[in-house]
């Protein structure tokens, strides 16, 4: 069911024409990858399907020419959630559904069909893609192009700086929009701010999930009125089962208690940032 749903986007977005095997032009391949999407505590709310092409295969000048796209850091997340928090607004997120598929490439690329979903009556063929697939070299560029370009088509302006920053301003609000590659955060001093960018973001791209952040690039994230607390324990809890020490007894200070502290005066500083 997952590789037809990821099948069915394909046809929904008109990513590709199946056309005869070109001679003289690489074909690259195609493979399936699966995975389980988790929550926050860990609990799986959705199997995946993704087809991915081999890029690992492509010629650069011949197969793409240009790969980069910029990602936010994960400071100018921390900055955005300390902006909101002075603020007192919500932060929510948005994923766009195979958001890859939207990017429009410009090189000729041709690929494999789908591994167990050739065409019987035209098995030697070969799908020319229109739009960026996961696993092509171009297909971040592809998608942050598409993605930006919207945006400033409806009134965003772009971060000098960090450019995956979006900023709108409508009176004396302010709406922004920090994205890191199909993961979208934003937030808004008034409500109809983020009303109205999901409505325009639902009328442009197939939208999975919408809410309230609460779990970004490995964050746990909660937001209350109090403010707005971090913490990281789904990834300590996976380090403890990959190490397996799940067993082990928790203790409030991970160090020897007969250690004695002295004043620090600057060299341990110093000795801990030379080893790291």
């Amino acid at each position: 069911m997952a590789m037809q749903e990821e099948l069915a986007q394909f046809e929904r977005n008109k990513v590709w024409n199946l056309v005869s095997r070109p001679k003289n032009h690489p074909i690259i391949g195609t493979k399936w990858v699966f995975r389980n999407k988790l929550n926050e505590n860990g609990i799986v709310v959705r199997n995946k399907a993704r087809l991915v092409a081999k890029g690992y295969c492509q010629e650069e000048g011949i197969d793409f020419d240009e790969t980069f796209a910029p990602v936010a850091r994960l400071e100018a997340i921390r900055m955005l959630l300390t902006f909101a928090c002075f603020k007192g607004f919500t932060l929510y997120q948005m994923d766009v559904k195979s958001a890859f598929l939207n990017g429009y490439i410009q090189e000729e690329v041709y690929v494999e069909q789908p591994p167990g979903f050739e065409d019987p009556s035209y098995p030697n063929h070969v799908y020319k893609p229109s739009k960026a697939l996961y696993g092509l070299k171009q297909a971040p560029r592809a998608w942050y192009e598409r993605l930006s370009s919207f945006l400033l088509a409806n009134g965003f302006s772009r971060g000098r700086v960090d450019t995956t920053l979006f900023v709108k301003n409508k009176g004396q609000n302010i709406l922004i929009v920090q994205i890191y590659v199909d993961d979208i955060v934003f937030g808004a001093t008034n409500d109809f701010l983020c009303r109205e960018f999901s409505k325009a973001m639902q009328g442009e791209f197939e939208m999975s999930m919408m809410g309230e952040l609460n779990f970004f690039l490995g964050l746990q994230i909660k937001q209350s009125k109090e403010g707005i607390f971090i913490n990281q324990s789904k990834y300590t809890k996976e380090m403890l089962k990959k190490f397996g020490m799940e067993t082990c007894k928790p203790i409030a200070t991970p160090m020897s208690t007969s250690i004695n502290l002295d004043k620090d005066e600057g060299d341990f500083k110093l000795v801990l940032r030379s080893h790291t």
